[in-house]
């Protein structure tokens, strides 16, 4: 690790039942071999993650990666955006235990489609970061206490486009795209078709999940009457 390292790691950490015997017995194993002070600079320990309130294990069939709640719908009945799962991880603090669930990703969904909404009006001005984002990830990467600063810009840009512009600095910053979503045309029509297939046999559910599926994706699908024959007929817009 020295090699790549150095003698005194910048950061270092792991989950919270590594801090005895495993770390500290590490840190008198470097110090004594290096004769430094410290073996690093800062500690970060991480809380345990749970899946639906239970500790997450291969045995217990509760196991997911997340190139599995990416690319299947084994979670949840659906796929999940990188955008949605990082914001549900960072929307508890590193060091509380993390309750990875279904509802806690829809969550995060809407919030991030309500903060990508509220900055839309800013789409033509520049502004500075938040500083109170700022000074909450400098305490002790305080993400939680970050989202509540953009949940309050979110509320102001109603009728503050300077906060619309700062909140969509802050959320680029924080590594959440403000591009509006590229479109696959004939994926898309592939995919309008067979929901109105399963509406066609009422299976309501196969219906919804392609439509929610889209929305996620900022694709909203509005169902309507053609005049002329009467049938039913869906259009779609980009939409955050």
């Amino acid at each position: 690790s020295a090699a790549y390292l150095g003698e005194v790691f910048d950061i270092h950490g792991g989950g919270l039942d590594l801090i005895f015997p495993h770390h500290e017995n590490e840190i008198a194993q470097s110090r004594c071999a290096h004769g430094t002070s410290a073996m690093a600079n800062y500690w970060m320990h991480n809380g345990f993650l749970q899946v639906e309130g239970q500790k997450m294990s291969k045995s217990l069939g509760n196991f997911f990666a997340i190139n599995e709640l990416l690319e299947t719908e084994n979670f949840g009945g659906r796929k999940w955006s990188g955008e949605v799962l990082r914001l549900a991880m960072l929307m508890t603090h590193y060091r509380e235990p993390i309750d990875f669930s279904v509802r806690k990703l829809e969550e995060a969904e809407n919030t991030l489609r309500k903060w990508k909404r509220a900055a839309d009006s800013a789409v033509d001005l520049d502004a500075a970061l938040s500083c109170e984002m700022l000074d909450c990830l400098a305490d002790d990467l305080g993400t939680y206490a970050a989202f509540q600063t953009l949940n309050d810009l979110a509320s102001a840009s109603t009728n503050q486009r300077e906060a619309a512009a700062v909140l969509k600095a802050s959320l680029e910053f924080m590594g959440f795209s403000m591009e509006a979503p590229e479109v696959d045309v004939p994926a898309l029509a592939e995919k309008v078709a067979r929901r109105l297939a399963f509406i066609a046999t009422k299976d309501w559910a196969s219906a919804d999940r392609i439509r929610d599926e889209l929305l996620e994706r900022g694709i909203q699908l509005k169902d309507g009457k053609d005049p002329a024959s009467g049938k039913r007929i869906t259009t779609w817009e980009v939409k955050r």
